[in-house]
Formats: structure tokens, sequence, C-alpha cells
């Protein structure tokens, strides 16, 4: 019997196999998150990313929304703030801000091209 269920040899709409099917939901809806390290996302975590770079500067991925409704001529000015916080570099400055499309051309982001 138990050779039977491992290999799932039983004909759909039998009770053996809504058995089993109750089995797998029982795991999948039962078990803590805790088993899997699964943990909840923090909003804004990942709304930078460090791209590499070269020459010493410092390239960064921000997401569109961590800009939203901030004029184009405050934009590095705010990010430079803002990458100070999050890389703990006082003397990181942001020398330029440009916007990624995609190919219908909408916003997915900024390329933020800094110097320390």
């Amino acid at each position: 019997m138990l050779k039977r269920f491992i290999l799932w040899d039983f004909p759909r709409a039998s009770w053996q196999y809504d058995v089993m099917v109750g089995i797998i939901l029982a795991f999948i809806f039962l078990t803590p998150r805790e088993w899997f390290r699964d943990q909840p996302r923090i909003p804004g975590a990942s709304s930078i990313a460090l791209l590499p770079s070269e020459n010493g500067s410092s390239v960064f991925f921000v997401n569109s929304e961590l800009l939203s409704g901030i004029p184009e001529n405050q934009r590095a000015t705010r990010l430079t703030e803002v990458l100070r916080i999050r890389m703990s570099n006082r003397r990181l400055n942001v020398t330029r801000v440009e916007p990624v499309l995609d190919s219908e051309g909408g916003l997915q982001g900024y390329m933020a091209f800094a110097r320390p």
C-alpha cells in the first residue's frame, strides 16, 4: 500500500486519491512559515539596487516609486540624501540621474550615477 502511495498509483476519484490530495493540501496550508524561513518582504527594501561599476563610481538602479512626485531638477539631491543614509557614506554624491524606459516608453526606474 505504501508503494502505491509513493508511486501515486490510484485512479482519480478513488478514496485513496482523495486522501493523498488532502494530505498534500494540509501540508501546503498548515506548515508554519518558519520551517522554510519564509518571511514577509519589507516594503521598500529592494527599491535601490547597487550595480557593478568601474572607475571608482557607483551605479544604482532606483525604483520609480522612490522618486515619484519629485521634480527632475531635484532628483539628484533627493537621491544623494537617501543613498548617504542607506549606504552609510556621507561623502557619496549623485552626479547624474537617468530614466530607464521599457520598450513601450513606460518608466521602469532610474539609473543613478554617484561618486564618493
